[in-house]
């Protein structure tokens, strides 16, 4: 089982910046796509952001495209969610996820959730 630990949200003036790091313990790291998701009060989950094993392909929604950037260390065991220029419209819960293989954009691909961590931006 893949542990994922998000942590880095927080409440942010809009313009501002927020990195989200996810870490897990697992020593198949390297195996695994990972992804970010995000979920807005009463609105379904959506994709943020994903990555593949190696770090070479890199995946982003449409709303987030050139203010996110995802990134990842091997050998921390980490990924990464640097997010600029946040918007009252970024506000959500946001979810690290897993799964061994290439990087999809869709949620139902991904067996591994973190607890998620609430990322508020105040206009």
């Amino acid at each position: 089982q893949v542990q994922l630990v998000e942590s880095g949200g927080g409440l942010v003036q809009a313009g501002g910046s927020l990195r989200l790091s996810c870490t897990t313990d697992g020593r198949t790291f390297s195996y695994y796509a990972m992804g970010w998701f995000r979920q807005a009060p009463g609105k379904e989950r959506e994709f943020v952001a994903a990555i593949w094993p190696t770090g070479v392909n890199t995946y982003y929604a449409d709303s987030v495209k050139g203010r996110f950037t995802i990134s990842r260390d091997n050998a921390k065991n980490t990924v990464y969610l640097q997010m600029n220029t946040l918007k009252p419209d970024d506000t959500a819960v946001y979810y690290c996820t897993a799964r061994p293989g290439v990087a999809t954009i869709r949620a139902e691909d991904y067996g591994h959730w973190g607890q998620g961590t609430q990322v508020t931006v105040s206009s």
